[in-house]
């Protein structure tokens, strides 16, 4: 197992220009980092050769793997040719993790925000030969460079453990895995220790994250809330102080024999950097407390 952090941890700092992504990388190794995770939030890489050839130095030097790509995608689009054209785009993001030396790339298959009536399995059935068409094409091109392609249970459409599953069984491509976020489920209100037992023996690389949740008829006032597919409040929180079953979610990810990628996430409420330090402690600790 190695553990390390997603640039979306520090994304408020990167946002303020109190840190570049160069500045990431020597945070994750001088806070005892292994590898990071890319997602191009607060800076660009796909239209910057000069940024990425220097990210991908730096973290040679630091002796930090670069782990994953994140990027946002959506299939689902209006005509022949915008489905086309995203196609394309996405292919310049391999394009890019080839040239970096990455080889693990996580994209969605529908746009992130959307109304209620696209949660549901009517719309998700309807547009399932969109998604799978889309996401089959990215991995074939990828396969030949050697990267895995993901999708992760994020963005309410295809979320939950069952319809993930239902992509990657149609998808039928050896390198085409989900990058499995422990906390995600909740989004859709799946209980994460049923999500993660169903798709851990899909999984290629890791996410852990914590929540606070509180339920659909007990507003809990201001802070960065959101709400869930059906009304529960949510909001980021330190891995290791909110509501999830974290040590129960590594026991299950440590037994199964997963010795992959571990990614921390934050996005909460608290200073990020404390916050990120905070969480990477909690998650090795908690992973080497059980035996």
């Amino acid at each position: 197992m190695k553990l390390g952090l997603s640039t979306y941890s520090l994304l408020n700092a990167i946002k303020a220009g109190e840190m570049t992504v160069l500045d990431a990388i020597d945070w994750i190794a001088d806070n005892g980092g292994e590898h990071m995770e890319m997602v191009p939030y607060g800076y660009t890489l796909v239209d910057n050769p000069e940024l990425a050839d220097a990210v991908r130095e730096k973290a040679r030097e630091r002796g930090i793997d670069l782990s994953n790509y994140c990027m946002p995608a959506n299939f689902v689009q209006d005509t022949p040719e915008a489905f086309d054209a995203e196609v394309a785009r996405i292919k310049e993001h391999v394009d890019l993790c080839a040239r970096m030396g990455v080889r693990h790339m996580r994209h969605d298959v529908t746009a992130f925000t959307i109304p209620k009536e696209q949660m549901s399995m009517d719309w998700f059935d309807d547009h399932l030969a969109e998604m799978v068409e889309g996401s089959r094409q990215i991995a074939d091109y990828a396969a030949g460079f050697g990267i895995t392609t993901t999708i992760e249970n994020h963005g309410f459409s295809a979320q939950s453990s069952d319809r993930v599953q239902r992509i990657l069984r149609a998808v039928d491509r050896p390198n085409f895995r989900t990058t499995l976020d422990v906390g995600n489920f909740l989004c859709v209100d799946e209980d994460p220790i049923v999500g993660v037992m169903n798709n851990l023996p899909y999984a290629s690389l890791v996410h852990f994250k914590d929540f606070y949740l509180r339920p659909f008829d007990q507003n809990p006032g201001g802070g960065y809330w959101f709400r869930s597919s059906h009304g529960n409040y949510m909001r980021g929180a330190i891995v290791g102080h909110g509501d999830l079953p974290i040590r129960k979610l590594i026991r299950l990810v440590k037994e199964s024999g997963y010795d992959g990628y571990i990614t921390v996430e934050f996005e909460g409420m608290e200073e990020c950097r404390e916050a990120s330090r905070i969480a990477m402690d909690n998650v090795r600790r908690l992973w080497e407390e059980c035996q």
